[in-house]
């Protein structure tokens, strides 16, 4: 089985010049805990949740709120983006997919095509989705 198989097609891609405010709006109107950051349409980084979390300032939103805590939302997806992602192409073995998990300490992989451009992305969960729906006793 390849990672074709089982990677999520539809992606949420941002620019490098896009706002935390942005992404973060997109994090709580989606269901996705990854964004992809392209530039010309090719991959330069990925964004998760916990990226934004750790860039926003706790006090936004509270009685606590100061300028520059509402600063931090216009700080660039590339400030804060996992530079050079590991990727995998849609052929490759979903084994060997998991390894690169792994081996990486990381929770998703982009899928890219030859050329460099975002098809899809594979993550744990979708990995131990498959290995438990594929050896059900």
């Amino acid at each position: 089985m390849t990672v074709e198989s089982i990677m999520t097609k539809k992606v949420f891609k941002v620019r490098m010049d896009d706002t935390i405010g942005t992404i973060r709006e997109i994090f709580e109107n989606v269901k996705f805990h990854h964004l992809l950051v392209v530039k010309r349409n090719k991959l330069v980084g990925v964004i998760s949740d916990r990226d934004v979390l750790k860039a926003v300032s706790p006090f936004i939103g509270t009685l606590s709120e100061h300028t520059h805590d509402l600063a931090t939302l216009n700080r660039k997806a590339h400030q804060i983006m996992a530079h050079k992602p590991v990727t995998v192409y849609k052929g490759m073995s979903i084994k060997i997919a998991a390894n690169i998990l792994l081996n990486n300490n990381i929770s998703c992989i982009p899928v890219i095509s030859p050329e460099g451009d975002p098809e899809g992305i594979v993550t744990w969960k979708d990995i131990l989705r498959y290995y438990v729906k594929d050896n059900k006793e």
